[in-house]
């Protein structure tokens, strides 16, 4: 791991200075350096996951495909939503929004006699060993995150915002990023605290969601495939994940129904959110908590309400385009979409 962090700080000092840093200067923003020096580090790792992508992942694509691609609008809008994170766009709104409250908020907790902790610092010598550290965090944000999951499919404001990354009928190695603007920094506005709270270095910080994102991406993929009986239960694979994006049944739940409903009779099953396979990297949590799904199945992706009509006789319209999917997120969001 040396010789690779050696040469990835190489290639980010000379991304800065060649690139970042004239351009900064140009802008007047001098002051800016520091921030501007780790946004290079986002932007390196966000155009090597690109090559991976597009030079791995794409391949698997085309050699054992899911499903024939026929809604190549919808893909071109998700290779958007993933430009714009992977290149840094959101990650510098961050930086003007999320970033300042969590270093104000915690400067304060410190200045009031409140630290925060190193956790890779309760095993001296064990975690002194950079990858044991790494894996640590990366096992307590996996931990994290699946929890911030079920809160997606939990709770029905949330989920109205997380639909539109179910709404994707045609999964792809882009579909990862494609999520309402309001979902994602909810996420990493709780990612931002997390990491402040554990004291995760910058660096690790930008590895364990390089190595996330990538996972992601490949677990979107439009590709048959599984890792055999004993590495299902390892990570999360494609068809692990492709069940949670299944129509009725990776973010639904089937149970009795108690009479509450309007259009449910008591002892009448009904639908409400839920599901299966919420883990992001690892399917223990899900082992755990008893929402895995282990099925061998290749199911059509997508929400309920798309193909089967509401209450209303109209199937909801998700959006095509990026502008269009985000505003009428917002209108779901309050009731009137």
């Amino acid at each position: 791991m040396g010789w690779l962090g050696g040469l990835f700080d190489g290639v980010q000092q000379w991304l800065f200075e060649s690139v970042l840093q004239p351009m900064m200067f140009s802008m007047g923003l001098a002051s800016l350096l520091e921030n501007g020096y780790e946004a290079s580090g986002w932007l390196l790792v966000g155009l090597l996951q690109l090559a991976v992508i597009v030079a791995v992942i794409g391949p698997l694509q085309r050699l054992w495909p899911v499903e024939p691609l026929t809604q190549r609008a919808t893909v071109r809008t998700d290779i958007l939503y993933t430009l714009i994170h992977r290149l840094g766009v959101f990650r510098l709104a961050l930086f003007f929004t999320v970033d300042p409250l969590a270093d104000s908020l915690f400067g304060a907790l410190r200045v009031a006699g409140v630290s925060t902790f190193q956790l890779d610092g309760l095993w001296p010598g064990l975690t002194d060993l950079p990858w044991v550290s790494l894996l640590l965090y990366l096992v307590v944000f996996d931990f994290v995150d699946y929890w911030i999951h079920r809160g997606q499919h939990h709770f029905e404001w949330w989920w109205r915002l997380h639909s539109l990354h179910h709404a994707q009928q045609q999964m792809t190695m882009w579909s990862d990023n494609r999520n309402h603007l309001l979902d994602d920094l909810l996420r990493d506005a709780i990612l931002v605290i997390v990491a402040q709270l554990i004291g995760v270095a910058p660096g690790q910080f930008i590895a364990i969601l390089a190595i996330t994102q990538l996972s992601e991406s490949f677990q979107h993929a439009n590709v048959r495939l599984w890792f055999g009986r004993w590495g299902e239960r390892l990570w999360v694979s494609p068809r692990f994940h492709r069940l949670h994006h299944s129509i009725g049944i990776g973010h639904e739940t089937i149970k009795p129904s108690t009479g509450a409903p309007s259009s449910a009779k008591a002892g009448e099953p009904h639908v409400v959110l839920g599901g299966h396979n919420f883990g992001v990297l690892l399917p223990w949590w899900d082992m755990l908590m008893r929402t895995a799904n282990f099925e061998l199945r290749f199911d059509p992706t997508g929400v309920r309400d798309q193909v089967e009509p509401g209450p209303d006789g109209q199937l909801r319209d998700y959006g095509t385009g990026f502008w269009s999917q985000q505003w009428r997120g917002v209108l779901r969001l309050f009731g009137k979409a």
